[in-house]
C-alpha cells in the first residue's frame, strides 16, 4: 500500500475510535504508533514514543497549563467565582434577561482565571441556574446562556486551547493570549446582545431580577475586587511585558492562593482537592499532546498533508477561499469531534497550507479556537450542553440545544467579523511586538 492509502486508513480508524468514545489520547497513540511502524519500522515507533514523551514533558512552556488550571480550581472551590457573578448580578440583574447577562459576564471573568470551557460551564451552572430558576427564567434561555458562556473559557486568555495550538504550531503563547482578548470581549458582548434581543421578542423568557441600591452594588463590586485584580495582574502583566506567560501563570496561582488564605477561605482539604484535580487535568492534556507528537510524524510519513495541500492548490482558490474552506471543515468536524482532537488531527494537515498561503498564524489560531468553541455547543456532541445537563438534569436535552442556537449564531457572526477585520485579533500582539 502507498503511504497516502495507509494515512487515509489511519485517519478513518482514528475517527471511528473517537466516535465509539475511545479516549482521544489512546486513540491517537494507537493509530500513530501502528502507522509509524507500518511506514517506517516498529523500532522507529518505539524510539519516537520514548523521545517525544520526554521532550514534551520537559518543555518549560507547558508549565502554564497546571498553574492556570490550579488557579481556576482554587477560585471555584473557595467561592471566588461566585463573587464575579454577584458583582455582575448586582449591576444588571434588575433588567430583563439581566441574570442571564450576568451569567455571561461571570463566565467571561471565570474564563480569565481557569482557561477551561468545561470548568466555566460547570462552575457558573452551579452558581447561576438556581437563581434564574428562582426568578422563573425560561429554561431554554438559562441553560443556553450557561452552555454558551462556558465556551468563553477556550478563547479568553489564559486559554488551554491557545496553549495547545501554540505547542502544535510552534507559535508564541503570549501573542496568542493577547490575540484572544478583544475577540473574547467581542463575543461576550454579542452573547449579551443575543439575550437582550431574545427578551425584547419574548419578555417572559427573562423576567426582571431584584433591584439593588447603590450600597449593595458597591459591596458586591468590592468583594469581587481581589479576583478582578488577579485577572488584571496576570493578563496585564503579559500585555505590559512584565511577565512571560509562564511567570504570569505562577503569579496568578500564587496570588489566588494567598488571597484565599488571608480571607480564610482556603483549607487544607480544599487545597489538596484543587491540587489533585489540577494534576488529573494536566495529565489528561499532556497525554493528548504526547499522542499528538505520535500522530504528526505518521501523517508526515503518509504524505497526507502534501496531498491535501496539492489538492487545495489545484482548486486555485484565493487565500480567503482556502481559509473559508478550512473553517467549514472545522464547523463540520465540530458536530461530532471533541475540540482538542480536532486540533491535533487537523493542524498537521492544514497549518502548512496556511503558511504556504501566507495567512497570519496568530489570526488563524483565533479563528480556529472560535470554531472549536462552536463545536462545544453543536449537536450531537456539544460537550458544554451535556455539562449543563448534568447540573440541571430536570431540563430536557432538546431544550438546552434549542437554547444555544441564538448564541451559536452569534459565534458565527463573531467569526465573520474577525474574518473581515483581522486587526481585532492582531492589534494587541502587534502593539506589544512593535
Amino acid at each position: 500500500m502507498s503511504g497516502e492509502t495507509v494515512g487515509l486508513i489511519g485517519i478513518g480508524a482514528l475517527l471511528v475510535l473517537l466516535m465509539i468514545r475511545i479516549p482521544v489520547a489512546f486513540a491517537m497513540f494507537l493509530v500513530g504508533f501502528i502507522g509509524i511502524a507500518l511506514l517506517n519500522s516498529p523500532n522507529a515507533a518505539i524510539s519516537l514514543l520514548a523521545t517525544e514523551s520526554f521532550t514534551l514533558a520537559s518543555s518549560p512552556e507547558l508549565v502554564v497549563i497546571p498553574l492556570f488550571i490550579l488557579m481556576g480550581n482554587i477560585t471555584s472551590a473557595t467561592g471566588m467565582s461566585r463573587q464575579l457573578y454577584d458583582a455582575a448580578y448586582a449591576l444588571i440583574g434588575w433588567v430583563r434577561g439581566g441574570l442571564a447577562s450576568a451569567t455571561i459576564i461571570g463566565c467571561g471573568g471565570f474564563a480569565a482565571l481557569s482557561g477551561s470551557s468545561v470548568a466555566s460551564a460547570l462552575t457558573m451552572g452551579r452558581v447561576a441556574l438556581s437563581e434564574m430558576d428562582r426568578f422563573k427564567y425560561d429554561n431554554r434561555l438559562s441553560t443556553g446562556a450557561v452552555a454558551a458562556g462556558g465556551t468563553l473559557g477556550i478563547l479568553i486568555p489564559p486559554s488551554t486551547g491557545f496553549v495547545i495550538y501554540a505547542i502544535l504550531t510552534e507559535q508564541s503563547i503570549g501573542r496568542l493570549f493577547l490575540a484572544g482578548v478583544l475577540p473574547g470581549i467581542l463575543l461576550l458582548a454579542l452573547f449579551v446582545l443575543a439575550i437582550t434581543l431574545i427578551c425584547l421578542v419574548k419578555p417572559a423568557f427573562g423576567p426582571k431580577g431584584p433591584s439593588t441600591n447603590l450600597s449593595e452594588k458597591a459591596i458586591a463590586l468590592l468583594k469581587a475586587t481581589p479576583i478582578v485584580a488577579v485577572i488584571a495582574l496576570t493578563i496585564g502583566g503579559i500585555y505590559g511585558g512584565l511577565f512571560s506567560p509562564v511567570e504570569a501563570a505562577a503569579v496568578g496561582a500564587g496570588a489566588v492562593i494567598l488571597i484565599s488564605f488571608v480571607a480564610r477561605q482556603l483549607t487544607f482539604s480544599i487545597l489538596f482537592n484543587a491540587l489533585r484535580d489540577s494534576v488529573v487535568t494536566t495529565a489528561t492534556v499532556m497525554l493528548i499532546l504526547i499522542a499528538a507528537h505520535m500522530i504528526n510524524p505518521f501523517l508526515a510519513l503518509s504524505h497526507i498533508p502534501t496531498a491535501v495541500g496539492d489538492f487545495m492548490t489545484g482548486l486555485e482558490l484565493s487565500a480567503t477561499g482556502v481559509l473559508l474552506l478550512i473553517l467549514l471543515v472545522y464547523l463540520i468536524l465540530g458536530t461530532f469531534l471533541e475540540g482538542f482532537a480536532m486540533m491535533v488531527l487537523t493542524l498537521p494537515i492544514f497549518f502548512p497550507i496556511i503558511l504556504a498561503y501566507e495567512i497570519d498564524p496568530i489570526w488563524f489560531g483565533v479563528l480556529v479556537v472560535l470554531t472549536l468553541e462552536m463545536g462545544l455547543i453543536s449537536p450531537p456532541v456539544g460537550l458544554n450542553v451535556f455539562i449543563v445537563k448534568s447540573v440541571a438534569p430536570q431540563v430536557p436535552l432538546g431544550n438546552i440545544f434549542l437554547g444555544v442556537i441564538p448564541f451559536w449564531l452569534m459565534m458565527l457572526v463573531c467569526v465573520l467579523i474577525i474574518l473581515m477585520f483581522p486587526q481585532i485579533a492582531l492589534w494587541l500582539p502587534e502593539l506589544v511586538r512593535g
